[in-house]
């Protein structure tokens, strides 16, 4: 066993399926000289040669194009995208060829990349470093979106993504890169995509979050348990396809839900687990389905992320209220 940190964590899982398979090829800007902005790919280009880890231009719609091509020959490729805040300009190779190659082609031929982007703020970078719009690649038919919480959630929902056949995105929330370690066993074993993580079972209330945001919603449901509310926690892990039964049993339980994401409040994937609990488990509700989100504005630069977080306050606050619900 190995305690490594979610950057870590990264790092070994690309290393190990690259021992596994000599297919696989890791490029972006500054991933193989340096190892990446953040260092998570780093050594893997002495290990592997600059055959199969290389830099590329300052161009993400070329990445992602390269990589289109090169899985569709036979390749896996692993593409990084610096930070999410950069990935717009290849939101046209993502969506028009990339989600599009199994289907245009009647399953001839799939498209197995993944793109990795680190995401979401709290590093108090500038404003396209803290980008966190995962409701629009969960909106496009074809993609997987997968956002890991933990180290060990990280290298095995990544090594799960590379042996999957179509296109994953990737998304690392860097708040949480090193912000801890966990002990992993480097075996390779994938963990299943599109599948929930129960955390924290309880009877009273159902907490719904994914990624950094884990780390306040947990810490919400312990200081809610010295207060006599016992809340079920949930890690959605896989943004798309949504594991939507497991939120539907959790809530058929408690009767009432909270779900919280640091992107902007409207038309996040909120909405979409608030839309189809009240089609599927209406029944179930005591108390309306409350969101703590994030705001409908740019992040704020550097030391004001805060205003805009969510946090274990907000929680906390959004919980009693719907306890107290009549």
């Amino acid at each position: 066993m190995n305690d490594w940190t979610m950057i870590e964590a990264i790092n070994h899982a690309l290393a190990n399926q690259m021992r596994a398979n000599e297919n696989i090829v890791i490029f972006g800007e500054d991933v193989g000289v340096n190892g990446g902005v953040f260092r998570a790919t780093d050594g893997l280009q002495t290990e592997f040669g600059e055959r199969r880890v290389f830099d590329t231009p300052l161009a993400e719609s070329a990445i992602i194009g390269m990589s289109i091509g090169m899985a569709s020959q036979g390749l896996i490729a692993i593409a990084e995208i610096q930070f999410m805040g950069f990935i717009y300009s290849a939101i046209d190779q993502i969506l028009s060829h990339a989600a599009r190659l199994r289907n245009r082609t009647r399953g001839r031929l799939t498209c197995p990349i993944v793109i990795r982007a680190p995401f979401g703020g709290g590093i108090h970078a500038p404003e396209h470093h803290s980008e966190s719009t995962e409701a629009m690649f969960a909106h496009i038919p074809g993609l997987r979106v997968v956002i890991p919480s933990s180290p060990a959630r990280a290298y095995g929902l990544l090594i799960a993504a590379i042996q999957d056949p179509d296109p994953v995105i990737f998304l690392e929330p860097k708040r949480i890169y090193r912000d801890g370690k966990q002990a992993i066993d480097d075996n390779g074993q994938a963990l299943p995509l599109d599948s929930c993580f129960v955390l924290r079972e309880g009877v009273d209330i159902t907490l719904v979050s994914w990624g950094a945001m884990m780390k306040e919603t947990l810490e919400a449901a312990k200081q809610l348990a010295q207060k006599g509310i016992d809340a079920e926690v949930i890690d959605l892990a896989t943004i798309k396809p949504l594991d939507i039964d497991s939120i539907i049993a959790s809530v058929n339980k408690t009767g009432r839900c909270i779900i919280v994401h640091e992107a902007a409040r409207t038309c996040g994937v909120g909405a979409e687990i608030a839309a189809q609990l009240a089609e599927k488990s209406i029944t179930s509700l005591l108390a309306p389905i409350q969101r703590v989100t994030g705001y409908d504005t740019v992040m704020p630069m550097f030391k004001n992320e805060h205003f805009y977080m969510p946090s274990t306050q907000r929680i906390i606050y959004s919980a009693i209220k719907t306890m107290e619900y009549r």
